[in-house]
């Protein structure tokens, strides 16, 4: 499976960025799919999970409100619209494939593909 992640960009505090994410290669009709985000220095932050099947949903608290995670089965592409941006958003953005399609999961470690990442800078 290959994922292809894009839509990170410079925008300022206030504003709003819509990442997306596409799936390719041999996907299983069910599997979860999730966001993540790294600042340099530090951990790779979950931030948002979807079922692809049934859509149930999970966010971290940092965004919760502000981002919402969804999905398009037909396209195997999964998006994360992020409004209200703040300045400590600003993080390289990863997503990821879980083929546990049965819980969408906050854990890195349980994913088993990964993007290769967009950066989101928010400008204050």
């Amino acid at each position: 499976v290959q994922l292809q992640a894009s839509g990170g960009g410079l925008v300022q505090a206030g504003g709003s960025l819509r990442l997306s994410c596409a799936a390719s290669g041999r996907t299983t009709r069910s599997y979860s799919m999730g966001w993540f985000r790294q600042v340099p220095g530090t951990e790779r932050d979950f931030i948002a999970a979807i079922t692809m099947i049934g859509g149930t949903t999970i966010y971290s608290d940092s965004v919760k409100g502000r981002f919402t995670i969804s999905r398009d089965n037909a396209k195997n592409t999964m998006f994360l619209q992020m409004n209200s941006l703040k300045p400590e958003d600003t993080a390289v953005y990863y997503c990821a494939l879980d083929t546990d399609g049965s819980r969408p999961s906050t854990r890195r470690h349980e994913y088993d593909a990964w993007g290769q990442g967009t950066l989101v800078t928010v400008s204050s």
